[in-house]
């Protein structure tokens, strides 16, 4: 009997699809199955809103999501691990792919990510780590949005996760290892929707928002774009990094018809 749970265990923590590297999950958790749904359709990246209650990183976004045993560590940490472990150190077996935990901070910034930075600690094999100024990068990247308590983030050493900055963040002369990632709401800068073609000037800002962003190397990510296939082929065109959904199976099909996915 136990072996066969052991077994069982193992086949779903490998099973996935083909890596999507711009594929992210947004709020994973509401899923069926959180982040085995995510890696069945391949995707590299996934966000998980996290509250401190009862001593606990519980995993939901509204209060009443938040229930005892529904952690950051059970539905997400262990399972990583298990996989990155069964994969000899890829999340994707034979595929070096960079996976994104983003882990969205609902409660007190600081008093969170005390709790959540001695947590990502027991993970440390599998997360990009910065001990004394140096980073190693691992199949697992963590980066914390939300309450961002970012001068307790920056001090940590050593640190397992970085911050998601803002537009405002694009020039910030904070390290890339430090800042990783610009996220920021679709609807706060652009007016279009995905009906019709996209108006000539946004598209414009969109590629320069993007390059901005790589030229100090880091990657750059919307949130609440409008789930439409002519608003996912402008942010590949652009070179957005992380195209964020709900819709796992819609984003797979559309990124699996083009070998730039």
């Amino acid at each position: 009997m136990v072996r066969s749970l052991l077994f069982l265990v193992f086949a779903i923590t490998v099973s996935a699809g083909e890596p999507l590297q711009r594929a992210h999950a947004h709020n994973d958790y509401e899923h069926n199955r959180p982040l085995l749904d995510a890696l069945e359709h391949g995707f590299c990246g996934v966000e998980a809103d996290i509250s401190l209650v009862d001593g606990e990183l519980r995993v939901g976004h509204d209060p009443a999501d938040l229930k005892p045993g529904r952690t950051l560590r059970k539905l997400y940490l262990d399972p990583l691990r298990e996989r990155v472990k069964a994969n000899k150190g890829q999340l994707y077996g034979g595929k070096n792919t960079e996976f994104t935990l983003l882990i969205d901070i609902k409660s007190d910034g600081e008093e969170t990510y005390r709790a959540l930075s001695k947590i990502l600690g027991e993970y440390q094999e599998i997360l990009t780590g910065t001990r004394d100024g140096v980073t190693t990068k691992r199949a697992v990247t963590a980066i914390i949005s939300g309450n961002r308590a970012k001068e307790t983030i920056a001090a940590d050493n050593p640190r397992y996760a970085g911050i998601d900055g803002r537009l405002g963040d694009l020039e910030s002369d904070l390290d890339k290892n430090l800042l990783p990632l610009i996220s920021d709401r679709w609807s706060s800068h652009f007016k279009w929707k995905g009906e019709g073609e996209m108006p000539a000037d946004e598209r414009e800002k969109l590629h320069t928002i993007v390059k901005k962003a790589h030229a100090t190397g880091r990657r750059i990510r919307f949130w609440a774009t409008p789930e439409k296939i002519g608003v996912w082929r402008e942010l590949r065109a652009a070179g957005v990094d992380l195209i964020n959904t709900d819709d796992l199976a819609g984003l797979q099909r559309f990124l699996s018809e083009d070998s730039r996915n």
